[in-house]
């Protein structure tokens, strides 16, 4: 499927749930957000149709988000039946990384191919203070496991943020000396706009290409088509590599190939935008397949050009990104 400015759509970030075991400072505020009823959230068998209507307008990659996805009871048979759809799309996975360790196997033996771990700090006392919860032990027993089993290459996802964690960029940067992982540095993108961190937080990725480079030249990569928009670089003699994704500063919109689905079933075709199409008005309104693909092909029609971040123009999403599925 192309969208009107001739991009071709084959990437579906599938939520099935808003909930999270972290209250991170930068998506949440201190007391929480009310979470959805357990009647507006899709059930498997309707993620799953969903996932099988998007597979024939042509989508290969599917990525399993939230919240955080493994707090979801029966994530690893949901997985299962991702993998057996016809033309066995690319299914994979974004977790806080909490609860990877023990579900690691599992998940691997499922079929996922690869996981993505946020974490966005090295050190305890902060891991806490930025995720209002403990558990950095865990996080790097999650990737570690992931690792041994095969869940390659483990992606580990770092946002910067200014005087919070932009004296660790470095620290990270190292893990892929010894570590065959790809550390991916995004920038941060304040759309929420009640929570303690905001524009003056973002460190722009110039400034962090400036920090790595302290530990040596840093070798450009060749574009995967699975690095999506990150530009991809090595250190000398490096087991991994890094990767530097200008979320802001850097629109890498002409290249959207995505399509997000919310965990209460609505469509949207841009991560900053506000335009939703319900799809539980089919999948619980006696529609059939046909009209799924029709709703799948309207978002994807309506897909804007560019998001408005930087702009007189932008507007804060309607959803925190907890509520989106990232």
């Amino acid at each position: 499927m192309l969208d009107p400015f001739g991009r071709s759509i084959e990437y579906l970030r599938l939520s099935i749930t808003d909930r999270c075991n972290l209250r991170c400072r930068y998506c949440m505020p201190e007391d929480g957000v009310a979470p959805l009823a357990h009647g507006d959230i899709l059930s498997y068998e309707e993620l799953l149709r969903v996932a099988r209507s998007c597979v024939a307008l042509g989508i290969r990659k599917i990525r399993v988000t939230g919240g955080e996805p493994l707090v979801r009871r029966g994530v690893v048979d949901f997985i299962a039946q991702l993998t057996a759809l016809p033309e066995t799309p690319k299914v994979v996975l974004t977790t806080n990384g909490l609860l990877l360790a023990e579900m690691a196997a599992p998940l691997k033996a499922a079929g996922l191919k690869r996981v993505n771990v946020s974490l966005d700090t090295l050190r305890s006392e902060r891991f806490a203070a930025l995720t209002r919860r403990g558990g950095l032990d865990q996080v790097l027993a999650g990737i570690a496991a992931a690792e041994a089993v095969g869940l390659n290459p483990v992606k580990v996802n770092v946002i910067p943020l200014r005087g919070i964690n932009d004296d660790e960029l470095v620290d990270f940067a190292r893990l892929t000396l010894d570590h065959p992982w790809e550390v991916r540095f995004i920038e941060f993108m304040p759309i929420s706009p009640d929570l303690e961190y905001g524009s003056t937080a973002r460190v722009p990725m110039i400034e962090v290409e400036r920090q790595l480079q302290s530990l040596g030249a840093l070798e450009p990569l060749p574009r995967r088509k699975s690095a999506g928009p990150a530009r991809l670089f090595r250190l000398p003699g490096a087991r991994g590599s890094l990767g530097l994704i200008p979320s802001v500063s850097g629109h890498f919109c002409p290249e959207c190939n995505r399509l997000r689905v919310t965990a209460d079933g609505r469509v949207r075709g841009c991560l900053f935008g506000n335009q939703e199409i319900d799809l539980k008005l089919v999948l619980r309104g006696g529609g059939d397949d046909a009209a799924l693909v029709e709703l799948l092909r309207a978002a994807i029609c309506a897909k804007p050009e560019k998001h408005a971040i930087g702009s007189p123009e932008f507007t804060a999403p309607n959803r925190r990104m907890q509520g989106i599925g990232g």
